[in-house]
């Protein structure tokens, strides 16, 4: 790779990898400033770096990565996506956390030229329907976004040999939304401990997959709690201990199911938050009028005096009346038991979200009460 480009402006890998003169910094911005010490900090061989998690199942919290680690993740990446040197690739997340950061690491090791842009809901908005790149990494909201507001730009997605999609579950109004999508959207399995994805699960096609597959070299198990444990070369040998509960096959291949820690005990019943969140996305999804379509929820557990914990939804903008409200319980029923259908609803005009976007399910129920108990 013979430079990059950030925010419209091209740098040659030698004055990047360079002694920075005194006045290097002028004129640019925070965003800016932050990508291209990353760049220079690669380009001198520097050996361990340490990131922030997103804080998106707990606070977020130093990790300490190595260079070797990040090369292997880079590495099974071009393996598995067929990338090859002189590829385009658009850089359109925050490179301060660790998905932004492995797709600059990707260019430096695949030999992969980079457009750098500052993260936004809809990346491509100011490109030409006729910009080519081979492969991006977005979140879901980001192709929701393109999907829905420029759709004249999806000639663009077409092209891409690879399209990642990370960092949020993928509901199914965008999974269906998607299939027109020519090229192969993957959507990851990873965290900043597995420093990235591990594994892969195609979203469109005939080439959909219910299972992610594992990248080469990794080894998967369950410890005793039914929860994945991940064995690889970024972990540099090292088992890591998810608290992700999965459906596993002899192969290797996996079904997610959803976290322990979102495991609500209602009643004695073992509820998944994640499970709900899916019956509802399903629910707004097919509501007659397209009226509930893409409000955003999160589901969680409040003390309850009967059941110890209650399910509960909070979803963003105004409150549902009361006919709509049982409405929408009574539709529940045909994904999900009386203990799972949440037994109330609360609704804040924005969401609570972490630093890389995320609807915090903890900020979101905090300070909340349980009404008056039925």
């Amino acid at each position: 790779m013979a430079d990059l480009t950030l925010n419209g402006k091209s740098y040659a890998l030698a004055e990047l990898a360079g002694r920075p003169t005194q006045n290097w910094q002028r004129g640019l911005t925070a965003y800016e400033i932050q990508v291209l010490q990353f760049c220079r900090q690669w380009l001198s061989g520097q050996a361990e770096f340490v990131l922030r998690t997103s804080g998106s199942t707990g606070q977020p919290k130093a990790i300490s990565l190595s260079r070797a680690q990040m090369q292997a993740s880079a590495q099974l990446t071009g393996q598995a996506l067929n990338l090859q040197a002189g590829d385009q690739a658009l850089v359109c997340l925050s490179t301060a956390y660790i998905a932004g950061m492995m797709m600059l690491v990707r260019g430096f090791e695949l030999d992969l030229r980079l457009t750098i842009i500052d993260s936004s809901r809809n990346p491509l908005a100011d490109f030409p329907a006729e910009t080519r790149f081979d492969f991006t990494a977005l979140v879901p909201l980001q192709l929701h976004h393109i999907l829905t507001d420029t759709p004249e730009k999806r000639p663009i997605l077409n092209r891409m040999k690879a399209i990642l999609l990370g960092g949020a579950p993928v509901g199914p109004a965008l999974q269906a939304q998607l299939q027109p999508v020519t090229a192969p959207v993957y959507h990851t399995y990873g965290m900043t401990e597995t420093v990235t994805h591990i594994a892969l699960k195609r979203l469109n096609g005939p080439q959909a997959e219910d299972y992610f597959k594992p990248l080469p070299e990794v080894k998967l198990n369950l410890d005793e709690r039914g929860c994945l444990t991940i064995q690889a070369p970024m972990t540099e040998g090292e088992t890591i201990h998810t608290n992700d509960l999965v459906e596993l096959r002899p192969d290797g291949a996996f079904r997610w199911l959803g976290r322990l820690d979102n495991v609500i005990n209602s009643g004695g019943v073992k509820v998944q938050a994640e499970k709900v969140e899916a019956a509802l996305e399903c629910l707004f999804w097919g509501y007659p009028g397209g009226m509930l379509a893409g409000r955003r929820f999160c589901v969680g557990p409040l003390p309850h005096e009967r059941l110890g914990q209650a399910v509960v939804a909070v979803i963003e903008g105004s409150p549902f009346s009361a006919e709509l409200e049982a409405e929408l319980r009574a539709n529940l029923g045909q994904w999900l038991t009386n203990y799972e259908i949440p037994k109330a609803f609360f609704f804040a005009d924005k969401l609570s979200e972490t630093p890389t976007g995320k609807i915090d399910r903890l900020a979101n129920l905090a300070d909340r009460r349980f009404p008056d108990e039925p």
